[in-house]
């Protein structure tokens, strides 16, 4: 008996370079050198009706695509055939072209997400924005907002999303929604994140689904998680003068060694 394994399941397997093989057919469809990029998409697309031709680009590599799913990325042969677990590493540049990638799904994701449903803690004049995915109960995120006026003077604009690591129906989320409903966000979140009990009652419609979601899509391990403006995620707590310089120096061009 064949089986069909779905692509949004492979897609959680973190095997590198693992070669799978996914045809549940026993002849395979293989494109002659001729055939368009359009043709190849359709072919790929037709073996995962769970994605869209659009989700599917030429890799780096001859003979595989890139195939996105949320902010995943996975390679699949042009037949369909095969899929490649892992990361594509341009050895001459020495960069991680699969990360390349994925840092540009997640800016074009959070660059589709409204700032309304956010907390957000801004200088007058500000450098640089970060996105942090926060849990009101987490410890590094309390320790973080205590810092949060350091951030704002080192010109370091936070936008927070909600991301409550323990998940729907939990007290964290509970408070979540507290902070999300309330007409003043900045007060209720500082005053959740010091112990104090918020009077505020969860609403719909809320950001706090939304966020964890799209938390959940980033693969994210815990909290707090910081996300730059060019999609690049730093998974833990950096004071604010470190990350003041990691931000300054993700700023200056990197040269490929010779």
């Amino acid at each position: 008996m064949s089986v069909r394994f779905h692509l949004p399941v492979l897609a959680g397997i973190s095997l590198f370079g693992s070669l799978v093989a996914i045809s549940s057919v026993a002849e395979t469809q293989v494109p002659s050198a001729g055939d368009s990029a359009t043709e190849v998409r359709k072919l790929i697309a037709a073996r995962f009706p769970e994605i869209r031709p659009e989700q599917i680009s030429a890799s780096p590599v001859a003979g595989l695509y890139e195939v996105r799913i949320g902010s995943k990325i996975a390679y699949v042969s042009a037949d369909g055939r095969y899929m490649v677990q892992g990361e594509i590493y341009d050895l001459d540049s020495e960069r991680n072209l699969t990360e390349g990638r994925v840092e540009g799904v997640r800016k074009e994701v959070l660059a589709g997400v409204s700032e309304s449903g956010m907390v957000i803690f801004a200088p007058a004049k500000y450098q640089d924005t970060v996105t942090v995915f926060t849990d009101v109960d987490c410890g590094y995120c309390r320790k973080l907002h205590r810092q949060i006026a350091d951030y704002n003077a080192r010109g370091i604009r936070v936008r927070y999303m909600f991301f409550p690591r323990s998940g729907p129906g939990t007290d964290s989320w509970l408070k979540a929604e507290q902070v999300a409903c309330a007409k003043d966000r900045r007060s209720a979140l500082t005053k959740s994140k010091l112990g104090e009990g918020l009077k505020e009652k969860p609403c719909k419609p809320n950001p706090v689904a939304e966020h964890y979601n799209i938390g959940r899509e980033f693969s994210l391990q815990g909290t707090p998680a910081i996300v730059l403006e060019s999609g690049e995620l730093i998974g833990g707590y950096l004071e604010p003068a470190e990350l003041a310089k990691y931000l300054a120096e993700s700023k200056v061009p990197k040269v490929a060694s010779q």
